[in-house]
């Protein structure tokens, strides 16, 4: 037993990388999700609109945040914002009573708004009563008009599943892409491709273009899902929608190619999988907010194609967001796929490049035999030729 357990440990010691991974990656994994691991939502994105916007901003205090003010605008200007995702809360000031528009899509942004419009108004109620009177909030009214849009209900499925979408394309693309490269690698076909008059760029496409498909009827399947069993809305348009979704679907095959390329086996691959989906359902806003995120570890979102993808699929599917103002997030998937698709063929070319290309020959190199072994015959050979040339008289004879 003792000798088993000595080669364990020399084992485990001579792979080096799988070391690192079990003793560096949980303490980086505990430290950047340490910090990512809060609903709190410190800052809320604020509009105000009419003709008292300018007194919005001296009025509201933290959470909240006047990014814009048009006294010329109304409501129509207000829920353009909301849509394009310039804001979370539109102040709408008028003759009447003020409104207060809410951007449902995002869920936690939204409840901690209407939380503390609740305790304004009850902190109003209070000091106008012990005033004996009422406290007059922007507009010069009682009480502000609160609406909730895009999702009015406050329905954690209509934000989930639009995100779980994304998180469904990360595993198919990342995980299982990498693992049937890797299990080509191990069964030595992937060996047979160097001798195939391909470029690493065929191979590439080649690899990706069965898991795309099937990635796509992922897809496919739990929109439909969502929209059908769990009343999901859909209300942008299909077509914006599935050229984001062909744009993040091309990332993350890319990203499973990738991984493959630099793992020697299975395990190494689900190991680097791992490291790369973990971040994207963290941290990519799919569940933590991204302004309750830690200014150092939120860079790590902007990294994540998971990201822009859940902005798409969310302004899609519940704001109806246009491509116009989606611009943006579609620009970084398509530069995140152009450089992973570089990386990619890179690496397939320094795989799939023959020994000779290598070499700098057209052929394989002939070992190399002394002079006198070239032409000494070999015994076997002496045998050989030996009995070819005796003759039936002389076994006779014998």
């Amino acid at each position: 037993m003792w000798a088993m357990i000595v080669k364990e440990f020399r084992q485990l010691r001579r792979d080096r990388r799988t070391l690192a991974m079990m003793i560096v990656m949980p303490v980086v994994l505990l430290i950047v999700f340490g910090y990512a691991a809060s609903f709190d939502v410190t800052t809320i994105p604020t509009v105000a609109a009419g003709p008292g916007a300018g007194q919005v901003t001296h009025l509201v205090g933290e959470p909240f945040h006047v990014v814009a003010t048009e006294p010329s605008q109304g409501r129509a200007w207000a829920e353009q914002q909301l849509r394009d995702g310039n804001a979370a809360v539109a102040v709408v000031t008028g003759s009447g009573r003020p409104q207060v528009l809410i951007d449902g899509s995002q869920l936690f942004t939204a409840k901690a708004a209407i939380a503390e419009l609740s305790a304004a108004a009850a902190k109003a109620a209070v000091k106008g009563a012990a005033a004996g009177g009422q406290a007059s909030p922007p507009g010069g009214q009682t009480q502000p008009v609160v609406t909730v849009l895009y999702n009015p209900e406050l329905k954690t499925s209509d934000i989930m599943i639009p995100g779980l979408a994304g998180v469904v394309l990360v595993f198919v693309g990342t995980i299982i892409t990498s693992l049937g490269v890797v299990r080509e690698r191990q069964s030595g076909t992937l060996e047979q491709l160097a001798v195939m008059p391909l470029k690493p760029r065929d191979v590439f496409l080649g690899k990706i273009v069965p898991y795309f498909a099937v990635a796509a009827l992922d897809l496919a399947i739990v929109v439909g899902v969502g929209v059908g069993l769990f009343g999901v809305p859909f209300r942008g348009s299909l077509a914006v929608f599935a050229l984001g979704a062909v744009l993040f679907l091309f990332v993350t095959l890319g990203l499973g190619v990738l991984i493959s390329s630099v793992s020697e086996n299975q395990g190494q691959a689900i190991q680097l999988s791992l490291m790369v989906t973990l971040p994207q359902v963290l941290l990519s806003g799919l569940i933590f907010p991204l302004s309750s995120i830690a200014v150092g570890v939120r860079w790590i979102s902007y990294l994540l194609p998971l990201t822009y993808f859940n902005e798409i699929s969310r302004g899609v599917m519940l704001r109806a967001e246009p491509l116009g103002p989606l611009w943006q997030p579609f620009v970084l998937l398509a530069l995140l796929g152009a450089i992973v698709f570089t990386l990619a063929s890179l690496r397939f070319r320094a795989d799939l490049a023959p020994a000779a290309t290598r070499r700098g020959a057209g052929t394989p190199r002939r070992p190399r035999h002394p002079e006198g072994a070239r032409s000494a015959p070999s015994a076997s050979s002496t045998s050989s030729a030996t009995s070819a040339t005796s003759t039936p008289g002389t076994r006779s004879a014998g």
